[in-house]
């Protein structure tokens, strides 16, 4: 396999983004002698038209909707390359951040996951590292106190905000606008979680990765803006909430509860995935993956 990264996006009624984005990512990803792998999700906007005109852009254009995990899934299924980055369309890459995420990665071969520092659009450090959840950090986030607590030690703490962004660190998990794997992740982790429709699956992915004996990793030198559109912050009681706490509620089914038949959710969802195995460049995925605990986490 000679590709050395594939960098994967997923659109759907993104034409507002997507342009800036493959204008600032194409050219990073051309350099390395990587590819670019553009998702349209059934948009009803220009999206996939205005990925069209990048002729270096590989574009699929889905005939169903899908869920985020699944859209990438499929992206991860036809990829050549050695590393992959699961991109958002809303984002807008800094020179040479694709080169800086490689020479680390190259260099730290005990990490399987690791992400760049995203930046707001006026160029403030977006809080992309993060804390895995607890009760505190719920409350904070996810509740009608969340406005108020804004600030509290337990939404500081969930963003890691007691620790420096100007210097590479381990993290529990990262935000998925940014989410750069080598392909050994597929072999020992496997795919993202189709499970889950919506959110929640990187902080998922990131626990399988962590279990399976891997690290996950901050990298602030290579820097993304990052529109960062928040739909389920932005109302209480909304369709993408509901999206989000359903979400939720798989990822703690699967941590959090004992393993009782019909209540937990340790089986991983991979229709997607498994439909695409003959268009893999190798068989590096086994279809019965099933979640497995760290034995030092079981001490």
């Amino acid at each position: 396999m000679t590709c050395p990264l594939s960098v994967i996006t997923v659109t759907h009624n993104h034409a507002a983004y997507i342009g800036r984005c493959l204008a600032t990512v194409v050219p990073e990803v051309l350099a390395v002698g990587g590819e670019m792998i553009v998702i349209d999700n059934l948009s009803t906007d220009h999206s996939a038209d205005i990925a069209r005109h990048f002729e270096k852009v590989k574009l699929v254009v889905n005939s169903e909707r899908r869920g985020f995990s699944a859209n990438n899934n499929y992206g991860m299924a036809i990829a050549q390359g050695r590393y992959i980055l699961l991109l958002n369309p809303d984002t807008e890459m800094q020179p040479g951040a694709l080169k800086e995420l490689i020479r680390f990665m190259d260099t730290h071969p005990e990490v399987g996951l690791c992400g760049a520092q995203l930046l707001f659009p006026d160029g403030t450090v977006q809080p992309s590292p993060r804390r895995f959840p607890t009760i505190g950090a719920a409350i904070a986030r996810r509740t009608p106190l969340r406005h108020l607590l804004k600030n509290s030690a337990s939404n500081r703490h969930h963003l890691m905000l007691d620790v420096s962004h100007t210097q590479p660190f381990a993290v529990d998990w990262l935000l998925g606008a940014c989410m750069f794997i080598r392909r050994e992740v597929l072999n020992t982790v496997g795919p993202l979680d189709e499970g889950f429709y919506l959110y929640v699956e990187d902080i998922d992915w990131a626990k399988r990765i962590h279990n399976a004996g891997w690290e996950v990793f901050y990298v602030p030198a290579a820097k993304i803006i990052h529109h960062h559109l928040a739909i389920s912050d932005k109302k209480l009681l909304s369709y993408h909430m509901w999206l989000h706490l359903k979400s939720m509620f798989r990822y703690a089914r699967r941590y959090c509860l004992p393993t009782v038949p019909g209540l937990s959710a340790r089986r991983i969802r991979t229709t997607v995935w498994d439909a695409t195995q003959p268009f893999q460049p190798t068989r590096f995925w086994n279809r019965r993956v099933v979640i497995q605990k760290n034995v030092k986490q079981e001490q």
